[in-house]
């Protein structure tokens, strides 16, 4: 027991190093959440319209910002559909209560990608919304990567595409981040958006109270397949979480078995 107990530690090191090593053969593609980080402001893209806009005068209340593409094959459409849907299912006002930014990972689209998105987007809305409370953005290749990685979000290009997540970022209007959304996999293979969930993340971002995503798991337990463009399930993470916590639970066990045997002995 004494041998098992010294080399627990190198048993750890090397589930911790191969669960490592399976994250990063994905060239850090996810999310990774910034809570209490802000993102910057200060940046210059361009909105559907063709002309230059300033992050910081888009962010003027509760903010959700969103990293797609606008020519994405996947799940971009679907997840912004949703968000659309869920919009109308809140008791919040949007361009009063809340701000929605669209934000083009790929520096190659253009305006005129954003304004075809952003129509066939807003039709997908069941009541008004204000035209300049979505703004659909296109940049270059810097301002992009200034905000995405002040987000946590990492992608990667494979072609014409791109390998990500999905996940919709909180900010309050200093752009400070509060809160982070990953729409759920519905039954009929498509996305789904609670509205109690996006009505809190807008509230409490309005506070500057910050909140841990609890329904990450499920985007830690399942990745998304671009082939298939559908989630997977991840069995190197979840194999590795399990034996870290096997093996914790078993030298917790050892450590403790003695004690009681030497009480009862008393």
């Amino acid at each position: 027991m004494k041998t098992l107990i010294k080399i627990f530690p190198v048993l750890l090191l090397i589930v911790l190093a191969n669960v490592s090593f399976a994250e990063n053969k994905s060239d850090d593609i996810g999310i990774v959440e910034k809570l209490g980080s802000y993102i910057p402001l200060d940046v210059t893209f361009n909105n559907e319209e063709g002309n230059k806009v300033v992050l910081r005068d888009l962010v003027k209340r509760p903010t959700l910002i969103a990293f797609v593409y606008y020519k994405c094959p996947g799940i971009c459409s679907p997840i912004l559909t949703e968000l659309a849907n869920v919009t109308a299912k809140v008791d919040l006002i949007p361009g009063e209560d809340y701000n929605i930014v669209t934000i083009s990972m790929d520096d190659r689209e253009k305006p005129a990608d954003a304004s075809d998105k952003k129509r066939t987007i807003l039709g997908f809305t069941q009541k008004e919304f204000p035209l300049d409370a979505w703004n659909f953005l296109t940049g270059d290749s810097m301002n992009i990567k200034k905000v995405t990685d002040a987000a946590g979000f990492y992608y990667k290009r494979t072609g014409n595409n791109f390998i990500h997540s999905g996940g919709f970022v909180f900010v309050t209007k200093e752009g400070k981040i509060c809160r982070y959304i990953y729409p759920d996999i519905s039954s009929k293979g498509g996305f789904n958006i609670l509205p109690f969930d996006f009505k809190m993340a807008m509230l409490e971002t309005l506070q500057g109270k910050q909140t841990k995503t609890m329904a990450k798991l499920v985007k830690y337990c399942f990745s998304y397949d671009p082939i298939g463009r559908t989630y997977v399930f991840n069995i190197t993470r979840v194999f590795g979480a399990g034996i870290i916590i096997l093996l914790t639970l078993f030298v917790v066990f050892i450590l403790i078995k003695p004690k009681k045997e030497k009480i009862v002995k008393r």
